[in-house]
């Protein structure tokens, strides 16, 4: 098919329709996206893609957005609702059925669940919308895939928490039960690679990774790559409405729609059927790889993320212990001085070395002494010159690991820690003023980890705080050049 304004895709705002936005965008295909809220794609969409109301609970809303479309993606479910998910997500399939029908909409692709037999209602129902939509006759292309793996998806998100924060998991049976898992970049190009498939009048493609491992073998893989000794013991009488409910004591944050996720967890989700390797140029990836892809894409995101921005657009207050970001716990805080972003910059820039650390030197000395005990690198490492910084350079226990004149430091630790830490320091000009943000950041590994962060948070507000308002009482009350 042409790239013109012909792709409708409904779900643009959840895990997989926004991934799949973008692929979409990267290869040049202009999109139409409907949204029952349509403000909050607005700005996140490239030039080519627009944004317009609709709402598969509403047809009449439907039958505008669905005008001169060949190819809609349909990516909408209820599992997050209250109430019986099930009815609501056949009743907005057989709408937009029936919309894109009298749209004359030439083929619908759909992203469904794998497996056989006595399903869970969240499978049953993921099947029953596939028979909903292939109901008026339009080509209807449904994908079956077991759970997704990628960096923020519900699955990976479900299996980080577990991992992270019990040493010890006594799992149920269902913890054994087979998987194909696959990586949301191989979903996404499958999803892509739909648009050009030849006319065939509809059909069902199962789809999954390279491997077939149980969720035990998930995790124990997650635990092998972030480092951590987990023992999972097996016990028959968990069943999965109780693994849900203690689920939700444990990941309290996706509970209502893990819930559901567990619940399916009873049935094998493995390909019975290779026809994806025929029709597909896609070799998936194996779960090794996955997991691999999703560590590192997190840690890409992470990188690029402006911590203003992002701590604003959540809406989330100060708490005691800082923001969690994925697995990452962020404490951030700001100071306006009177001088140019540059003035402001320039303590920022002499720290650490004969310079020191602008409060509590000694309980930094103290820090380096039981690094020095432990292995580490300890304190007295210095810098390379005590008033200019690059990529690469030590600062004391700390490196480099990004640096903007002016702009921006971000220093790497690398004293022995259950974790990885990040200490940013960013400047803003406001013109008569610049504003001076700090931000701590910790990766804890494991409840170890978790530990190290809160028993001594009370230390590191007091630090941090003072060690930020010391940096602006060193900025001069006047702007001046800095070289």
């Amino acid at each position: 098919m042409d790239r013109e304004n012909k792709i409708l895709l409904t779900g643009a705002t959840g895990y997989v329709g926004g991934r799949l936005l973008q692929a979409l965008e990267n290869s040049g295909y202009q999109v139409r996206c409907i949204s029952r809220r349509p403000q909050e794609l607005q700005g996140r969409v490239g030039a080519n893609t627009v944004v317009v109301f609709g709402d598969c609970f509403q047809p009449e809303s439907l039958a505008d957005a669905l005008v001169g479309i060949h190819t809609a993606y349909y990516l909408v479910h209820s599992m997050g609702s209250a109430g019986s998910f099930e009815v609501k997500d056949r009743q907005a399939a057989s709408n937009f059925a029936v919309a894109a029908s009298q749209a004359k909409v030439q083929r619908i692709i759909y992203l469904g669940g794998l497996g056989e037999g006595a399903l869970s209602p969240h499978l049953r129902s993921r099947q029953e919308v596939g028979k909903a939509l292939a109901s008026t006759g339009v080509e209807t292309i449904e994908f079956r895939a077991s759970i997704v793996i990628g960096s923020g998806s519900l699955s990976f998100e479900i299996i980080r928490a577990l991992v992270e924060r019990l040493p010890v998991m006594i799992c149920p049976a269902w913890v054994a039960i087979e998987a194909q898992p696959i990586g949301i970049e191989d979903l996404v190009n499958y999803l892509v690679e739909a648009l050009v498939l030849p006319k065939s009048g509809g059909r069902i493609v199962e789809i999954g990774g390279a491997d077939r491992v149980s969720y035990g073998d998930i995790m124990r893989e997650y635990a092998r790559q972030r480092k951590l000794r987990r023992m999972l013991i097996s016990v028959p009488v968990l069943t999965p409405r109780l693994s849900s409910l203690w689920l939700g004591l444990v990941t309290p944050v996706y509970a209502r729609v893990g819930r559901k996720l567990i619940d399916s967890m009873r049935n094998p989700t493995v390909v019975q059927d290779p026809i994806a390797f025929k029709l597909f140029s896609i070799r998936p990836q194996g779960v090794r790889a996955i997991i691999d892809q999703a560590i590192v894409n997190e840690d890409r995101q992470f990188a690029i993320t402006k911590w203003s921005d992002a701590l604003s657009s959540r809406g989330d207050k100060p708490s005691w212990g800082g923001v969690r970001f994925g697995n990452r716990i962020i404490d951030s805080r700001e100071v306006s001085v009177n001088c140019s972003a540059a003035s402001a910059f320039r303590p920022i820039r002499r720290i650490g070395g004969e310079t020191g650390w602008y409060y509590g030197d000694w309980l930094w000395q103290v820090r380096g002494f039981l690094d020095l005990l432990f292995g580490g690198v300890g304190v007295r490492r210095g810098r390379r010159d005590p008033e200019q910084l690059q990529v690469g350079d030590v600062v004391d226990f700390w490196r480099v690991e990004a640096f903007e004149k002016n702009k921006r430091l971000l220093l790497a630790a690398e004293m022995k820690l259950p974790g990885r830490a990040w200490l940013e320091f960013a400047v803003e000009d406001k013109g008569s003023t610049a504003l001076i943000r700090q931000t701590a950041i910790f990766d804890p590994i494991g409840v170890a980890g978790l530990m190290y962060w809160y028993v001594l948070y009370p230390v590191h507000k007091l630090m941090f705080g003072k060690m930020l308002r010391a940096i602006a009482a060193a900025c001069p009350d006047e702007k001046t050049a800095v070289e």
